[in-house]
């Protein structure tokens, strides 16, 4: 038995026919039973895309991987993440949804056993790739089965922030989860945690989740699949060489970039002509999908960088284990846990809109307040600084519901993907950009009288230039501890200048906020 939610006549412009979702029937607590099983897989991603934070000294200090390749077992995961959405969100529409994201726990945990036999940078590079696939058929589909189950707006906007909330949450325990296991284990006990988390997903999920299929849509678009493979890997590409290289004028960057960019477009005017579009972008139309797609890609790429440095400079500048390095990230975490889990309720009290708003201007103010501790910084100032930024970016619920609102059952799976497609780009180029100037910043200032009299080798000098932990342990090798001083400040320097750029940005995303979400948003009402 199954029924049939409302149904899309939209594409029958397009010679599809109805497109109808089916879903069973499902009580009150076989829904809320649902969303657990969904929210906890949610979580089992987010922790993977943090964990590593506190596990990369460990894992560079043994494999000795160049810059490049430190960057890209960093990135190979959100690379193959974003390349992958689009065509996974798609065809779990036509395979069914549950299959999807019970296929995507299976990978996980094969790609996460897999990292047992990891000897080499490059072989953890492909061990990431391979878990971004995995991610690529769960992520869309845990939001999109949550439109679909959930047909009151009242109830699925608080299944929304819980998903938001538990998405933030597992990122800012990730290296608490992380700096646990490394107190008594390898590094490879960071990937090895997800194993026993997705099987619980894979069992339950098996017994508790509905099956949701899409019918009437048409045939899966395999070279509009390719396309976006090749476009978003190669925009990607081209863009963490331009960084690695820190220069404008590198060609194969620049041709990469431009073969994403066409790719893209080709994939875009596929989408408008053919019958059966692997992403709906005509949602793209709806002022308030538009609103809220920004703000989830402008704030992810304000906070990555950031959030992914500070990692780092807790263990290596301020000397904590990787586990107290966790620790002291909690301020966020529960600032995040506790504006999420308020924001439908505020939205429902006050103006949803001003309520996104004011909570990004929050975000901002408090990246903005570690400019006065420019060559002086301290851990006070990033707790508090983190803290606010954790409250104000737990209302960016209230634009996952925005996005949702907008959306027809019947696509959940492209709004599904075009946002976390949105979460994911921001999070690689704010990496890959906001990274490069922290870069920048770094070698810049470690550039002066420690390398210039210390007489070190040029060897060691463009050693200690890649990152502050080489130059640790150069420090430690040659008995030069001005190098350690140097660096220390240089590194915690690019943290200030990182967070102050990303104030900015925030900035720029709540006026895009201000501006495109409705005045009049309700997000207990369908948009």
């Amino acid at each position: 038995m199954s029924y049939d939610l409302p149904v899309d006549n939209t594409d029958a412009s397009k010679g599809l026919g109805k497109v109808e979702a089916k879903v069973p029937p499902m009580s009150r607590i076989h829904r809320w039973a649902a969303l657990m099983v969904l929210l906890f897989a949610q979580f089992v991603l987010s922790i993977d895309l943090t964990v590593l934070n506190v596990a990369l000294p460990s894992m560079t200090a043994e494999l000795q991987p160049t810059s490049d390749e430190q960057l890209w077992i960093v990135d190979a995961y959100s690379l193959v993440l974003a390349g992958l959405l689009v065509s996974a969100s798609s065809l779990s529409d036509r395979v069914g949804r549950k299959k999807m994201l019970l296929g995507g726990a299976l990978v996980f945990c094969i790609g996460s056993a897999l990292i047992l036999w990891a000897s080499t940078p490059w072989q953890v590079v492909a061990i990431r790739a391979f878990l971004g696939l995995g991610a690529a058929m769960i992520m869309p589909t845990t939001i999109s089965m949550i439109r679909n189950i959930f047909v009151d707006a009242k109830e699925r906007a608080f299944a929304l922030a819980a998903w938001s909330v538990l998405g933030g949450l597992g990122m800012a325990l990730g290296p608490i989860i992380g700096g646990a296991l490394l107190e008594h284990l390898s590094w490879h006990a960071a990937f090895l945690v997800n194993i026993p988390l997705m099987a619980l997903v894979l069992v339950v999920g098996l017994f508790v989740l509905p099956e949701i299929h899409v019918i009437g849509n048409g045939p899966w678009d395999i070279p509009a699949a390719i396309i976006s493979l090749v476009g978003m890997a190669s925009l990607m590409w081209g863009i963490k060489r331009l960084a690695a290289e820190m220069s404008l004028s590198d060609p194969s960057a620049l041709a990469a970039i431009m073969v994403g960019i066409l790719c893209i477009v080709a994939f875009v005017v596929r989408a408008l002509k053919t019958n059966a579009p692997l992403i709906d972008v005509t949602l793209f139309e709806n002022r308030m999908f538009t609103g809220g797609v920004l703000v989830a890609l402008g704030s992810m790429f304000a906070m990555a960088a950031l959030l992914f440095l500070l990692a780092q400079w807790l263990q290596l500048v301020d000397g904590n284990t990787p586990l107290e390095s966790g620790i002291k990230l909690l301020p966020l975490a529960v600032a995040s846990l506790i504006a999420g889990a308020s924001a439908p309720s505020l939205a429902m009290r006050f103006p949803a809109h001003r309520v996104l708003c004011i909570g990004l201007l929050l975000s901002a103010c408090a990246m903005l307040m570690l400019l006065p501790f420019m060559g002086n910084l301290s851990y006070l100032p990033i707790a508090i600084s983190s803290a606010l930024v954790g409250a104000g970016t737990g209302v960016l619920a209230i634009g996952s519901a925005a996005i949702m609102n907008s959306t027809p059952p019947t696509k959940a799976s492209s709004a599904a993907a075009i946002e976390e497609i949105a979460y994911d780009l921001g999070n690689v180029l704010g990496v890959a950009i906001m990274g490069s100037v922290a870069s920048i910043v770094y070698r810049l200032g470690l550039y002066g009288e420690a390398l210039a009299s210390a007489a070190l080798s040029q060897f060691n000098i463009d050693a200690a230039m890649q990152s502050y932990s080489a130059a640790v342990v150069i420090a430690e090798q040659t008995g030069v501890a001005e190098l350690i001083r140097e660096g220390s400040r240089s590194f915690s320097d690019s943290i200030v200048i990182t967070s102050v750029l990303g104030g900015i940005v925030m900035l720029g995303v709540a006026f895009l906020a201000y501006k495109l979400i409705p005045k009049n948003l309700d997000i207990t009402e369908e948009g």
